[in-house]
């Protein structure tokens, strides 16, 4: 471990790469064109049935004698918000799959003002907010029947994005935008009509053939990362955002989800790892969000080994000309709120590479105790890393504008 001698850390504000935000009732109505309105998603408030985890998805009814919850209704689907998604402000125990309403929720969730009001009482000074009723990457948009509604959607949802949500906070709230993914071109014009309006951040799905996409093996996605790399846009892929968690035995309890969620970020890094792309687009920078980071040492070391051992019948020999750890280090990021394995190793996992989150407003937060968490993390790293690891690489890596005076200088540009 890296050791702060003086044993006595400042601890620096945090700028969290990975929190969540509930969509207000008015976003489509206020966003989306008039001609849309009527086809596109409306806010419900109505009792909600039994929750079923069933094929890797949650599934909803709606029931009239069930809790109130607000819900969204989209080309017949309903999507209701739940507990866990908002669960700030409740006890442990309470943090539950039971439906909530926005009245319930803490204002923090969807309310921009009270947001920042949150991220000053937990010692954050920024914040990047993946999307709630869209999924992670827009899977709901992509899944929709009318594409044109759809785009719309995806539009409209930036918009909000960048113009409400994130527009009066002076750069406290980092602007995270959906694509299209059901058509790369389209995907391609969403990237370049966001960066004109300063936007360095798109959610992307961490395997899209779980999604029924093409694979980034294909080479279908490369005009997309082309063009995140023209423009310094980060590709962000959240656990989960491939629509489904790894599982063990079918009827083993959410609780083997929640454990084995890394899996979804170690999967997707190797893929991309032995991919190519980070090849062909030395410039374009990946996140994993609330992947942690504790695995990072080991999944490197086989990567490597599997490189030097087994490159010719693997089938990257001619793909990888080097290590694939070469490409992490150069390229990707991970992120941690818990993981004090991963602070062990830091050296390892990459002192430029870690950035941190709070994972607001989900079960998972650290609100309001964020800055205990880290300090417990971080508080035996001497001060520069520390630094690093709580907003120097998400400063460097989403090319914020904040400390340009104080940024330490990277090994890993």
């Amino acid at each position: 471990m890296l050791t702060n001698q003086s044993n006595s850390l400042e601890l620096p504000k945090i700028i969290s790469v990975d929190d969540h935000v509930i969509e207000p009732a008015h976003l489509f109505e206020r966003w989306l064109p008039s001609k849309y309105r009527g086809r596109g998603p409306k806010p419900v408030t109505a009792g909600i049935g039994d929750l079923q985890y069933v094929g890797g998805k949650y599934r909803h009814t709606v029931d009239p004698d069930g809790q109130v919850t607000d819900w969204w209704e989209y080309e017949g689907q309903f999507f209701p918000y739940k507990r866990v998604i908002a669960a700030v402000g409740f006890d442990r125990d309470d943090m539950t799959l039971e439906g909530i309403t926005r009245r319930e929720m803490r204002p923090g969730c969807w309310d921009p003002a009270e947001r920042l009001k949150d991220m000053d009482v937990n010692h954050v000074e920024a914040s990047l907010c993946f999307p709630t009723f869209p999924r992670f990457c827009g899977q709901t948009f992509a899944e929709a029947h009318d594409k044109e509604v759809a785009l719309a959607c995806v539009r409209a949802y930036n918009d909000w994005m960048v113009e409400e949500w994130c527009g009066d906070s002076g750069g406290r709230l980092i602007p995270l935008c959906l694509i299209p993914l059901w058509d790369v071109d389209l995907a391609v014009a969403e990237i370049r009509r966001n960066a004109a309006r300063g936007v360095r951040a798109v959610t992307f799905s961490e395997i899209p053939t779980c999604l029924g996409l093409p694979s980034i093996h294909s080479g279908y996605w490369d005009p997309f990362f082309a063009a995140c790399e023209e423009t310094g846009t980060v590709v962000n892929m959240h656990i989960g955002s491939s629509s489904q968690m790894p599982a063990a035995s079918p009827d083993a309890p959410p609780a083997v989800q929640a454990t084995l969620s890394f899996n979804n970020a170690m999967a997707s890094m190797t893929d991309f790892l032995f991919s190519g792309v980070l090849v062909r687009f030395p410039q374009l920078k990946l996140a994993y969000s609330e992947g942690q980071m504790g695995w990072i040492p080991y999944a490197l070391e086989r990567a490597d080994d599997v490189w030097r051992e087994h490159r010719a019948w693997g089938g990257v020999r001619d793909l990888i000309p080097e290590p694939p750890s070469t490409y992490y280090y150069r390229q990707i990021y991970c992120c941690f709120f818990r993981d004090k394995h991963g602070i062990d190793a830091i050296e390892t996992v990459g002192v430029d590479n870690a950035t941190f989150e709070t994972d607001y407003p989900h079960v998972d937060s650290t609100w309001p105790h964020t800055q205990e968490v880290a300090a417990a993390h971080v508080g035996g790293l001497r001060g520069d890393v520390a630094y690093k690891i709580l907003r120097g690489n998400a400063i460097r890596m989403l090319g914020l504008p904040f400390d340009r005076d104080q940024r330490p200088t990277s090994a890993t540009g």
